[in-house]
């Protein structure tokens, strides 16, 4: 300020005020302007017609213009009566340009020149220009790059504008040598720098880049030390000094630190003192220290934030608890207060949405638990947010609170949201030596002209499927939450043929589903649904395995006519959509084919799974899930008809399998979203094509053809999964990466499960949402196979898409 004060004083001395003797100005008349307004000059100009002008008012006036910055020279003359100012325009900034930044964004760097005054647009000013090159080095030796040049480049255009270059060269940023910590006793240097972001050079450096200076790092690694003392009792723990040296040369820097230990204070007493508002007997039940405890800062700040969330919770948005320590150095005691300060009781004037341009306000207040007009609610608010994350509409969603102007009990809560595409237009290609070119697309969309409704439309073709399917629901059917949805699904199988690794028969079944979803709390939901479908099974004697013509016979059709209920129950606790990181899910599923089907059975699908963050950006997953059909009441032929049948059949015994599970309806195992390392619903029962074949090595039978998988009315998956924190993926909402282990497998019935047949694979998958839409590559490795499964495995595995 001190510079900018003395360059406008340096500029109002040396332009021209000509000496006149005072007059009374009847006109002002301003020359020399082709940009700015006369009206801009007016507003700043401390003088007006009818004033009397003198020496010292004309210097006012000169200064005044100055400070505008818009000017680079300004002259003050008369003629006659009529006060004439003559200026002489700065440039204005056509184009601003930055190169050379890596570490910094160029967003980023435009924001902050354009407080400064640096934009396109704007009138431009060398000492603007000077205080940037200078805020931009400071920067960059924040982030430990000391060898950085900023070079501005300023080009004269036509029209007084400038074209203004900023070129940054970064230099490699320096490195940590040595942290030597000085007066630690009672914990090593391994043990205090656990926790650092900052270290010395080892073989993560180049993934970690720990080894990297930064002031602020540097800042939190001396905040995580006073912690890990305070922590374990050292109430009276501190950092004496810190020197950074930096070698001659800008790349290497040593940093030694200087504490004072002190001694472990144990806990004399805990006192809540200030407006209780709650009963102490509650808030007590927060304090998460009592006497004769080691003192634990750790355990005041957590018993601080719980008291101000429970008060935050019943409209005390701005409470505040302030923990005082009194430490007894004598007897090496702490007497902790808790000081609470409530504040006054506010309530939601009004809930505003900012972001939203293609979603509907409706559709984020009805995921809303803050209603306007009611008491602030800190928990309603953080379920409202969890709840509008979780519709997978929105990139970010951030929730804040600000006092309404002129009052203290009322509060607007802002709810800023990110959008991104609630669309997908998916493409999948896939090969295998066995299924030859496999082509998937589909169109969905999840927020319907902003309404929340979802449509989907989708399709699959490959040498043996071709399928087709649309989905329609909308959530909210009624403002309770009910919701109401629509499935339309057709889908003809033909493995038909000798060269088919599959059961070698043929489905086409089309149906169709309605079902209402039931919000039952905040967390759980029940799903009821009728559905409708026709499938006609084709099989090929001398092809198709034996044992399923037998089975189609003592049905005795070949067209499945189902009416089938469904019944659905589900806990969800995620705390995301795409990617989430917490919570978890549980869901129980029953599809009955009811009384008047041609084949009565029952399925239960159960799936169990959840999200836990283990710190330093490692989130573990795991997932379990149960599949088991088995059939009711009378199926297929009469008693006789089956006699009759067994005494025509004279090549093979028939038993009877009336009561079987069908197997069009099987449970199948293995594949990109089950048990990766396998081709798609390989994995459990294989049967040869004769009646009387076994499977041999190789899963050869005794024809010298391949065994056929047909599922099983039993299916097992487990699935752990721990994402990883890469440096190149910030953004976990953008793509993921995990290590996973899958076990799973089929089973004819339940009798037959047998966990020393479970197959296991592990492996890394990456989910990334790229422009051209999700894409997840599987690179899997079976560490756990039996001697037939070669025939089955698949290494890698990838599907991609494009969205809108």
């Amino acid at each position: 300020m001190k510079r900018i004060a003395a360059l406008i004083l340096l500029a109002s001395l040396s332009a021209h005020a000509f000496a006149f003797d005072p007059f009374v100005v009847s006109d002002i008349r301003i020359d020399g302007l082709s940009r700015i307004s006369a009206g801009t000059v007016f507003t700043y100009l401390p003088v007006h017609k009818g004033d009397r002008m003198t020496n010292d008012e004309a210097q006012r006036a000169i200064r005044a213009l100055y400070q505008t910055k818009f000017f680079s020279d300004v002259e003050i003359d008369r003629d006659g009566s009529i006060l004439v100012i003559k200026v002489v325009e700065r440039p204005s900034i056509a184009k601003l340009t930055l190169r050379g930044n890596k570490d910094i964004k160029t967003d980023d760097l435009k924001k902050g020149l354009k407080q400064i005054g640096l934009a396109e647009g704007e009138t431009f000013d060398r000492l603007a220009l000077d205080n940037v090159q200078q805020e931009l080095t400071r920067q960059y030796y924040n982030r430990g790059k000391y060898n950085v040049s900023v070079i501005p480049h300023v080009t004269r255009l036509d029209r007084n504008r400038v074209a203004v270059d900023i070129e940054v060269r970064e230099g490699k940023a320096a490195k940590i040598q040595e942290i030597n910590i000085l007066g630690n006793h009672a914990f090593t240097d391994k043990q205090i720098r656990s926790d650092f972001e900052s270290g010395t050079p080892n073989l993560m450096s180049w993934y970690s880049k720990n080894d990297q200076y930064s002031r602020e790092k540097l800042s939190g690694d001396l905040e995580k030390l006073q912690s890990y003392y305070m922590n374990r009792g050292y109430a009276d723990f501190g950092v004496n000094s810190t020197q950074v040296t930096i070698a001659p040369d800008k790349r290497s820097m040593y940093v030694d630190t200087s504490v004072k230990e002190g001694e472990i204070y144990k806990i004399s007493d805990v006192k809540l003192l200030g407006t209780l508002i709650l009963p102490e007997t509650t808030l007590r039940q927060l304090v998460f220290l009592k006497k004769g405890d080691i003192f634990n800062r750790a355990a005041i700040e957590a018993s601080t934030k719980a008291i101000k969330a429970i008060l935050a919770n019943i409209g005390y948005a701005f409470a505040k608890v302030t923990p005082i320590p009194k430490l007894d150095k004598e007897n090496r005691t702490a007497e902790v207060t808790l000081y609470i300060e409530p504040g006054q009781r506010v309530y939601v004037r009004r809930v505003i949405f900012q972001g939203n341009t293609r979603t509907e306000d409706g559709v984020l207040r009805r995921e809303m638990r803050q209603l306007e007009g009611s008491f602030y609610s800190q928990a309603a608010i953080d379920r409202s947010k969890v709840r509008l994350q979780r519709l997978g509409y929105f990139k970010k969603v951030d929730i804040d609170k600000k006092r309404v102007p002129g009052t203290q009990d009322k509060v607007d809560v802002t709810i800023k949201v990110e959008e991104q595409s609630a669309g997908s237009m998916q493409f999948g290609v896939g090969y295998s030596q066995y299924s030859g070119l496999i082509l998937n697309a589909s169109v969905s969309q999840n927020n319907l002209f902003g309404s929340g409704d979802s449509v989907s439309v989708s399709g699959s073709r490959s040498s043996y499927t071709t399928s087709f399917s649309t989905n329609y629901y909308n959530p909210y059917l009624t403002d309770s939450g009910v919701g109401i949805g629509y499935n339309l699904n057709f889908t003809k199988t033909d493995y038909g043929n000798a060269s088919s690794t599959f059961a070698n028969y043929a489905t086409s079944n089309k149906s169709f589903a309605t079902y209402l979803g039931i919000p039952v709390s905040e967390t759980d939901g029940v799903r009821i649904g009728l559905g409708i479908s026709s499938n006609k099974v084709n099989l090929i004697p001398g092809y198709s395995p034996q044992i399923l013509v037998d089975y189609q016979n003592e049905i005795g059709n070949k067209t499945i006519h189902s009416w089938t209920g469904t019944l659905g129950w589900n806990h969800d606790t995620r705390n995301g959509y795409w990617a989430p990181t917490r919570g978890g899910l549980i869901s129980l599923s029953t599809d009955v084919a009811l009384p008047g089907s041609t084949t009565q059975y029952w399925k239960l699908t159960a799936e169990a799974n959840h999200y836990w963050p283990i710190g330093k950006g490692f989130v573990l997953y795991m997932n379990g899930q149960v599949g088991y059909g088995k059939t009711y009441g009378k199926n297929g032929i009469s008693d006789a008809a089956l006699a009759t049948l067994q005494a025509n059949t004279t090549d093979h015994p028939i038993v009877d399998m009336r009561n079987d599970f069908p197997f069009w309806s099987n449970f199948y195992s293995g594949g990109v979203r089950d048990v990766r390392g396998f081709q798609d619903n390989t994995l459990g029962p294989r049967i040869c094509i004769t009646a009387n074949g076994v499977e041999g090595p190789g899963g050869i039978c005794s024809d010298g053809r391949y065994a056929q998988p047909v599922g099983g009315a039993l299916k097992v998956l487990g699935t752990a999964e721990l994402y990883l924190p890469l440096p190149f993926l910030k953004d976990v909402n953008t793509a993921r990466v995990s290590w996973f282990v899958d076990a799973g497998n089929a089973y004819k019935d339940y009798q037959s499960f047998n966990a020393s047949t479970l197959r296991v694979s592990t492996g890394l998958s990456l989910h990334w949402q790229a422009p051209i839409g999700p894409l997840i590559i599987s690179l899997a490795l079976p560490i756990r196979t039996q001697a037939n499964d070669g025939h089955y495995e698949e290494r890698i595995q990838f599907t991609f898409g494009s969205q809108f």
